[in-house]
């Protein structure tokens, strides 16, 4: 496993992240977390390890997703 230190996102060098309300949406500080969760392994660990005990016949989303997307909405509050 690797530590922190040793992962780095791989992104253009110019790119510049600013929250001041410009023209950027919300979701743009999204991206870098889900790059961020990505690159660290956390979407490959949640989608081999996460079950819940869920007994519906039909459903869309799949656990993992359902759990992602609720990392997603604390990050963006």
């Amino acid at each position: 496993m690797h530590s922190l230190k040793e992962i780095q996102l791989k992104c253009n060098k110019q790119f510049i992240v600013d929250f001041d309300g410009g023209k950027l949406s919300s979701d743009g500080g999204l991206l870098l977390i889900k790059e961020f969760l990505h690159t660290l392994g956390i979407e490959s660990l949640l989608k081999s390890s996460f079950k819940t005990n869920d007994t519906a016949l039909f459903r869309i989303h799949k656990d993992n997703e359902n759990l992602l997307q609720m990392i997603y909405q604390v990050f963006g509050t």
